[in-house]
């Protein structure tokens, strides 16, 4: 097998007439889901839990194993019953927020390049298992990619080789940057591109999945970077990888296409479905929150931290320990929250907010 030559972009190609239907169903979903997201005002707090299955999902596609309770937990501080692989699991899914985090911030005043790209690389591989594999910088040797322990001879596929990666991507990102009949082919085709030039050691399909929600806050056909695409790709993965391999052997781009508009199409109604029960449960929830002075730290703490201690609920709130823990006593008695583990010795219980739990899965 010999290295993949990446197609000059634009394609010239494409067949439009065919993704018409298509694409008509994804913009209407994404503007729909578009409209939920103008209404709700603290998106930041009442998404953090999609944004963090997310992560989760885009990171168990490449081989992690923790879950979105593991990681809620660790973020609570309840580190000591994981072992060194689950917590570099955490780890990884942890720097993906980080990377999506600092995505938003460089968007508010850089366009999305390249160079924007490599830093997100950075801070995903950073203190991971990828850190040794050059973090934020282009590969300068051949990579492949098969079952561990093949051989190079033995691939399923091979990328470019290293003196073609920084052309294909300088093409890549002047397409980016151009207009074309309609945007959501435009990012099929920059998904797919970026993924088949794996311009990094490690990392470029989470990359590559990061890419759908900045692109579309980019190109403004969303108001902001939370659109979750991870959940269609891993129930489809082995048609996933299968069409984006058949674009590598049979130029198969309107097949990519079809496929990717699609999920665009579920997702967006996953997406409309989650966030406005969320946001339903939000506002049922403001009504049942124990009424003191400290009644909205609470909610917003619940919704970002769904899974927490009593410690954790102290010094993130602000509140003072005797209010807080009866507080929390309320809201147990209320059945707002439950007990996750019991404590034991100077071990804290720590609980959960099963209604949101529940959603965000």
């Amino acid at each position: 097998m010999e290295p993949y030559i990446p197609e000059e972009l634009p394609l010239t190609n494409i067949d439009w007439v065919r993704h018409i239907h298509l694409l008509g169903e994804a913009n209407r979903a994404l503007a729909k889901y578009d409209g939920i997201l103008s209404g709700i005002v603290n998106q930041s707090i009442l998404l953090s839990p999609l944004t963090t299955q997310e992560a989760v999902i885009s990171s168990r596609i490449e081989g992690t194993q923790v879950s979105f309770e593991d990681v809620l937990e660790y973020e609570a501080e309840m580190t000591q019953r994981f072992d060194s692989g689950q917590t570099n699991d955490i780890i990884e899914i942890m720097n993906y927020r980080k990377a999506m985090e600092k995505a938003l911030e460089l968007l508010h005043y850089h366009p999305l390049t390249i160079e924007t790209i490599c830093e997100l690389h950075r801070i995903l591989l950073t203190g991971a298992r990828g850190q040794k594999k050059s973090p934020g910088e282009i590969r300068t040797i051949q990579n492949y990619i098969g079952p561990d322990g093949t051989s190079i001879e033995n691939a399923t596929f091979i990328p470019p080789r290293p003196e073609d990666v920084l052309p294909a991507l300088r093409n890549w990102e002047q397409y980016l940057t151009s207009e074309e009949k309609d945007p959501l082919v435009q990012l099929a085709i920059l998904k797919a591109q970026f993924e088949l030039i794996h311009p990094f050691r490690d990392g470029n399909g989470r990359i590559g999945r990061m890419l759908v929600p900045l692109f579309l806050y980019y190109k403004k056909i969303i108001g902001s970077p939370l659109f979750y695409i991870s959940a269609y790709f891993e129930s489809h993965q082995l048609l996933y990888y299968t069409k984006l391999k058949a674009i590598s052997q049979e130029n198969s781009w309107d097949d990519w296409i079809a496929f990717f508009l699609q999920a665009i199409i579920e997702q967006a109604e996953d997406n409309c479905r989650k966030a406005t029960e969320i946001l339903h449960l939000y506002n049922v929830m403001k009504q049942q929150i124990p009424k003191t002075k400290y009644s909205i730290q609470v909610l917003d703490f619940l919704f970002t931290r769904p899974i927490f201690t009593s410690s954790k609920f102290m010094k993130e709130t602000g509140i003072p320990k005797q209010t807080a823990v009866k507080l929390i006593s309320d809201l147990e008695k209320a059945g707002i929250v439950t007990i996750f583990h019991e404590g034991k010795g100077r071990k804290p219980s720590s609980y959960k907010f099963e209604k949101l739990l529940a959603i965000s899965q």
